[in-house]
C-alpha cells in the first residue's frame, strides 16, 4: 500500500513538475524543426517551378537581350616567317584582322514591359525599339604596327551581338557612312560575340576620315535589357512604362527618373573604366563572359513584390513565434493555475507549423499581404478557440488572441522592412523577452 502511495505520488510529480514540462515544451519545439525546415524546402521548391514557367515563356517569347557593338573588323595581309627542318625560311601570306570600337556611341530604347500569365505565375516580357547611332574614327594603324597598305577596307565587317536573336521583330538595316547595308546572321568563323548579326561593307571611300553609323531594332526580351559599354564616349538613354526598375550591371545611371507609371535613365560613359582597349588585333582581345559582364549594364524589370522571398522571410521565424507562444501559454497556466495536457500543446504547434503552408498557397492566389492576414486570422481563430474550450476560459483565449496578433503583426513589420529590420527585430525582442522576465516573477516556483 505504501509503494502504490509512493508511485502516486511520483507520478504527480511528474506531471506536475513545472522543470519537466520546460523540458517537454524544448524538445517538442526542437521536433518542429523538421517540418519547419520542410516548409522552407517547399517554398524552395514553388519558386524554382516558378523559375521554369519564366524560362519556358522567356523561350517562347525571347530571353533576355543583351545588345553589343557595333565593331569595325577590317582585315588585313599579313607575312609570316616560317623555318623548315633544313632552316630555310620561308614567308607566306596570312590574313589578319584588325578590331575598331565606336568613337560615340548613343543609344536610346524606350521598354514597354507587361506580364504574361502562365497557369498561377507571371512572367515579365518587354517590347522596346533601339535607336543607335555613332562614329568611327580613322584608325591608328601605326601605333597596332599594321601597313595601311595592306588593309582591305574593300571586304571590311561591321559586327553587333545581340544575346537571343529570335527577339528580333523586323529585319534592320545600318547606315554606314552614304551607304545601307542588310543586317545578316553571321555564322564565318570569326564570332566575336556569342550571336552576331554582320555586314558585309565595301568602305573604301571613308577609309580616311571615317564614317557615321546608325540602325534601328525592334526587339523582344523578357526580364532585363542590357547593353555593353563599347564606345569610347558610350551614351545610352533607357525609358519605359513600369514603376519598379532595377538598373542591373558594373555602371549606375548617372541619372533616372522613376513616377508611379514609368522611369528614365541615363549612362554616360568613357572608355577609361572600360576593360579593353578602343582598337586590337586579332586574339589580343577575347570577349569571353568575364570581359562582357565587366562591361554590361541595363534594367531588369522586377515584379513589384517577390512573394515567394517574402514567404520564406517569414517560414524563417516559425520556431521563434512557436517558442514563444508555447512560452506565453505555459506562463498563462502556471499563472491562471489551468492545465495544459502536452498533446494539447503538440496541436498548437501543427497549427502553427500548418499556418506557414496556409500562407504559402494563399500567397500563390491572392498575394503575400493578403494571403498573410488570411492565414494569421485562421490560425489565430483556430488556437483562441481550442485554448477556449481547454481551459473553459474566454478571457484567457481572448489574451492569447493578442498575443497571436502581436507576434505576427511583429513578424509582418519586420519583413516589410529593409534597412531597419535587425533594428527593429532586436529591440522588438528585447521588450518581449523583458515581458516574459516580468510575468516569470510573478510565478511560485518553488514549493513555499
Amino acid at each position: 500500500m505504501e509503494n502504490q502511495t509512493e508511485k502516486k505520488s511520483l507520478v504527480d510529480w511528474i506531471r506536475e513538475s513545472v522543470i519537466i514540462k520546460m523540458g517537454l515544451i524544448g524538445f517538442l519545439t526542437l521536433v518542429l524543426l523538421v517540418p519547419s525546415v520542410l516548409i522552407q524546402d517547399l517554398i524552395t521548391e514553388r519558386q524554382g517551378r516558378r523559375d521554369e514557367v519564366i524560362t519556358e515563356v522567356s523561350e517562347k517569347w525571347a530571353g533576355t537581350q543583351l545588345l553589343q557593338g557595333p565593331v569595325l573588323i577590317l582585315p588585313y595581309r599579313n607575312m609570316v616567317s616560317e623555318k623548315d627542318k633544313d632552316g630555310k625560311v620561308t614567308f607566306r601570306e596570312t590574313l589578319s584582322h584588325f578590331y575598331l570600337l565606336p568613337e560615340t556611341l548613343n543609344v536610346e530604347a524606350e521598354a514597354g514591359p507587361q506580364i504574361l500569365h502562365r497557369g498561377i505565375f507571371d512572367a515579365v516580357v518587354y517590347d522596346t525599339r533601339v535607336k543607335t547611332h555613332g562614329k568611327f574614327h580613322n584608325p591608328d594603324f601605326k601605333k597596332a604596327g599594321i601597313d595601311p597598305a595592306t588593309v582591305l577596307w574593300q571586304n571590311a565587317r561591321v559586327v553587333i551581338g545581340l544575346s537571343d536573336l529570335k527577339g528580333l521583330k523586323n529585319n534592320p538595316e545600318i547606315r554606314l557612312g552614304n551607304s545601307s547595308y542588310s543586317v545578316e546572321p553571321d555564322f564565318s568563323s570569326v564570332n566575336l560575340f556569342r550571336h552576331n548579326l554582320v555586314v558585309l561593307a565595301d568602305l573604301s571611300a571613308e577609309k580616311d576620315a571615317g564614317f557615321d553609323f546608325s540602325f534601328d531594332m525592334d526587339l523582344r526580351g523578357s526580364s532585363e535589357l542590357n547593353f555593353m559599354h563599347l564606345g569610347k564616349n558610350t551614351l545610352v538613354k533607357v525609358g519605359g512604362k513600369w514603376n519598379d526598375p532595377s538598373f542591373t550591371g558594373r555602371y549606375l545611371p548617372e541619372e533616372r527618373t522613376i513616377s508611379d507609371t514609368d522611369f528614365k535613365a541615363t549612362w554616360s560613359m568613357p572608355y577609361f573604366n572600360r576593360p579593353f582597349p578602343q582598337q586590337w588585333s586579332d586574339t589580343e582581345v577575347v570577349f569571353n563572359d568575364k570581359l562582357v559582364e565587366d562591361a554590361t549594364f541595363g534594367v531588369k524589370f522586377i515584379l513589384p513584390v517577390d512573394q515567394y522571398q517574402k514567404t520564406m522571410r517569414s517560414a524563417k521565424y516559425a520556431i521563434l513565434i512557436v517558442l514563444l507562444t508555447f512560452i506565453s501559454l505555459f506562463f498563462t497556466e502556471i499563472l491562471r493555475k489551468k492545465s495544459v495536457h502536452m498533446f494539447q500543446y503538440v496541436l498548437i504547434g501543427a497549427a502553427m507549423i500548418i499556418y506557414y503552408t496556409l500562407l504559402l498557397s494563399f500567397t500563390e492566389q491572392v498575394g503575400f499581404n493578403l494571403a498573410y492576414v488570411i492565414a494569421s486570422g485562421a490560425t489565430t481563430a483556430l488556437i483562441s478557440i481550442f485554448i477556449a474550450s481547454v481551459m473553459k476560459d474566454r478571457k484567457i483565449a481572448a489574451l492569447f488572441a493578442g498575443i497571436l496578433i502581436f507576434f505576427y503583426t511583429f513578424i509582418f513589420v519586420i519583413i516589410q522592412l529593409q534597412d531597419l529590420a535587425l533594428l527593429f527585430g532586436s529591440v522588438g525582442l528585447f521588450i518581449t523577452v523583458a515581458l516574459l522576465m516580468y510575468f516569470s516573477g510573478k510565478i511560485q516556483w518553488g514549493n513555499k
